[in-house]
């Protein structure tokens, strides 16, 4: 854990007029985590460049549970796994699939929401399901993510985003045919953005979704897995998913 701890020092001024200083208290240890910031209503930023986001209120509501400052490290995507890694932050809550291939990089907290993805088009799409999709299909996804890999099982067209909402975006102009995103945030997209998309046919599955933390780090592991079953018994984990996905999406 980056634990910021400032240990005060007295110094003694000897001679005249000298006086004492009081040693400063220490500042409180951290718990850094870090989210793209690109990925509503999970973590975005509003008007007032002011970081919200269900996965921003969870960290701090773990942090306040383990009696730390919450320090939010907004990450492009693509660079979550690395900053973990040369430790620029404690954890990743980010939205983070659980799967073989990471669980081979990176331990994960008990799953903290589940969700899956749904494949979206346009209103006005003949596209009604995957079954529609052909090889000349063309599938805007989020780079490096679970995304990518289930839209190569239908085209080999694939046209690659920084963040869903791009490629959301860029489904509603036309310039894609489909998109496959998690179904919280396509339909929390399309409705607050106002894009004449649709979802159609069912979960292509269902995603466990955790926080990362650094292999070995067993006791910050521990402490957050005690922290998120803190959250869910006391009612704040209920709060925060009502405030931003209007229901519990823990799956519990």
């Amino acid at each position: 854990m980056l634990f910021v701890l400032v240990v005060g020092m007295a110094f003694i001024v000897t001679g005249c007029g000298g006086a004492d200083t009081s040693p400063e208290p220490p500042a409180k240890a951290t718990f850094s985590y870090a989210m793209s910031g690109a990925y509503p209503p999970f973590s975005y930023f509003d008007d007032n460049d002011n970081l919200l986001g269900f996965d921003v209120e969870i960290g701090t509501a773990l942090a306040e549970k383990m009696g730390l400052e919450a320090d939010p490290v907004p990450t492009p995507w693509q660079a979550l796994p690395l900053g973990l890694n040369a430790g620029r932050y404690d954890a990743i809550i980010g939205s983070m699939t659980i799967t073989e291939a990471r669980l081979e990089k990176f331990d994960f907290s008990d799953p903290y929401y589940r969700s899956g993805p749904k494949l979206f088009v346009r209103a006005d799409s003949n596209i009604k399901g995957v079954d529609d999709l052909t090889a000349e299909s063309t599938i805007a996804v989020l780079m490096e993510s679970v995304y990518e890999e289930l839209a190569r099982e239908y085209t080999d067209k694939l046209k690659f985003y920084d963040n869903d909402v791009l490629a959301l975006r860029e489904l509603a102009a036309g310039r894609a045919d489909a998109v496959i995103t998690d179904q919280i945030v396509g339909l929390t997209n399309a409705k607050e953005l106002g894009l004449d998309i649709v979802s159609v046919g069912d979960l292509l599955m269902v995603e466990e979704i955790g926080i990362a933390i650094r292999k070995g780090e067993t006791d910050l592991l521990n402490a957050v897995n005690q922290a998120l079953a803190d959250i869910k018994a006391d009612g704040t984990y209920l709060a925060i998913s009502e405030k931003y996905v209007g229901a519990d999406i823990s799956g519990d």
